[in-house]
């Protein structure tokens, strides 16, 4: 029996307001999750269409069951958001009016301990969002080389002591392989000077990084946008989510490159290469959780929503 998805959306009526839902709109959310950003956008829907897609099979599930009230007004299709383009022409659907992503990891699969996202409980290590991929969180902590794993834990996770975590891992994987995340934990604390500890816990940026690995995140996140912004009718919207900085650097240039895609130098006084602008960026500045949200939800202390419209 699975548990139950928590009902809270991070920056949810923000996200809702910026959307601009159009009651016969076609609608997109390419990161179903509990469906929360989902009942909001198809409780302005009259003749409109709502598509959530999701790799997960339990956030199928849960969203099936929240939005099963509204009907032939959703449909909802287990994949990758990358593949948003062709799953949504199975349905002989080419252009949306408005598409979000929610990223990162969800509430249910943090609290969903056999999981293996949470640092907090003891699991095997899996932290695949879609169980049917091959490659599992146990799999890189064992199998990836040194250099990789410091690359990995650096990058993603953006952690100081990424050299000497990813040194622990491979000494203590060549006694046993590191099976568990509290096997895991051990050997990120004994990784870590014991006064540098006082910051939160001190697995979780490595157990980010290697979730970002494991699923692929920033790579299907960048052969994304541009194609979501192509599918959006004129006048359509764009809202993402974000809950890392490396992601919302992605985002933030791949919304200025489609706003001005002008690559000729500055001192021409004119453009000749061609490149048309597909829209603009509504928010300059990312939008923020207010102190109500920071206070009920710890987890959207890092959230930031950006919007790009498409050109009329």
């Amino acid at each position: 029996m699975p548990m139950e998805f928590k009902h809270y959306s991070v920056l949810l009526e923000e996200t809702i307001e910026q959307l601009q839902v159009r009651p016969d709109g076609i609608y997109v959310d390419g990161t179903l999750g509990g469906g929360g950003h989902a009942n909001e956008v198809c409780r302005r829907l009259t003749t409109g269409h709502f598509y959530g897609i999701d790799q997960d099979d339990a956030a199928i599930e849960a969203a099936g069951k929240r939005l099963e009230g509204y009907g032939e007004k959703v449909t909802i299709i287990r994949d990758n958001y990358c593949n948003m383009k062709a799953a949504l022409a199975g349905y002989h659907v080419e252009k949306v009016d408005g598409i979000v992503l929610d990223l990162g990891v969800s509430s249910y699969q943090l609290d969903t301990e056999e999981r293996g996202f949470s640092y907090r409980f003891d699991a095997p290590l899996d932290m695949r969002m879609d169980k049917r991929s091959s490659l599992t969180a146990r799999d890189i902590v064992n199998g990836y080389s040194e250099t990789e794993l410091f690359h990995i834990i650096r990058d993603y996770g953006e952690d100081q002591f990424a050299k000497n975590i990813a040194k622990h891992i491979v000494r203590e994987r060549q006694e046993k392989p590191i099976e568990t995340t509290f096997e895991l934990n051990e050997v990120i604390k004994a990784a870590i000077p014991a006064k540098m500890r006082q910051n939160g816990h001190p697995s979780k940026q490595t157990f980010q990084a290697i979730r970002i690995e494991c699923n692929k995140e920033l790579d299907v996140l960048k052969n994304s946008l541009d194609e979501f912004i192509d599918m959006l009718n004129p006048g359509g919207r764009l809202c993402i989510i974000t809950f890392h900085s490396l992601e919302d650097r992605i985002v933030k240039a791949a919304f200025r490159k489609n706003e001005n895609p002008c690559t000729c130098p500055p001192e021409f006084p004119v453009c000749v290469c061609g490149k048309k602008s597909k829209g603009r960026v509504i928010t300059k500045k990312p939008i923020l959780p207010g102190v109500e949200e920071l206070e009920e939800n710890s987890r959207s202390k890092s959230a930031k929503l950006r919007v790009f419209q498409r050109g009329e």
